[in-house]
């Protein structure tokens, strides 16, 4: 099948449309990694990811990239439907249209328990902190707490 490049109107980057003419790469396979299994591996129109420094939002045709992620929500949409999931850092890879996920823990948004999330709010809160270490480590922990809050406080709202 020949392949064409032509600049896309609406992004104003390169695409490649295949020899029927439509628009390849129009969709984004995301795929989601914990040490215990394949969380999330389908195919999405938008990616939301919670990197160290801030939310990215990936569309198909993104550049490459390597990211640490923080605490937070990832995010997806398709066909107008979100899925959120809180993602326990880790590290994110946007390549060809796909974003691979490897956190060591992403639990389905409906699943964060608040109270639980509070009272870790609470133990973080109280823990003393001597050194540089337990300084980070608190940190770590307060950051953890406040994410899962925050996305269990959202319900199912996108």
């Amino acid at each position: 099948m020949a392949t064409a490049s032509t600049v896309d109107p609406d992004f104003g980057t390169t695409a490649t449309k295949g020899g029927d003419g439509k628009k390849a790469g129009h969709r984004i396979q995301c795929v989601v990694v914990t040490p215990e299994r394949v969380l999330f591996d389908e195919l999405v129109d938008f990616v939301a990811l919670p990197l160290s420094d801030g939310e990215l939002g990936v569309l198909p045709g993104r550049a490459p990239l390597i990211g640490r992620l923080g605490f937070g929500e990832l995010r997806t949409t398709s066909g107008g439907s979100t899925k959120r999931y809180f993602v326990d850092g880790g590290f994110a890879e946007v390549r060809d249209d796909v974003v691979n996920v490897l956190t060591g823990r992403a639990i389905p948004a409906a699943s964060v328990d608040a109270a639980s999330a509070t009272s870790e709010l609470e133990r973080a809160k109280e823990r003393k902190a001597s050194n540089e270490q337990e300084v980070a480590d608190r940190n770590r922990a307060l950051d953890r707490a406040r994410a899962q809050i925050r996305i269990a406080s959202r319900g199912d709202k996108g």
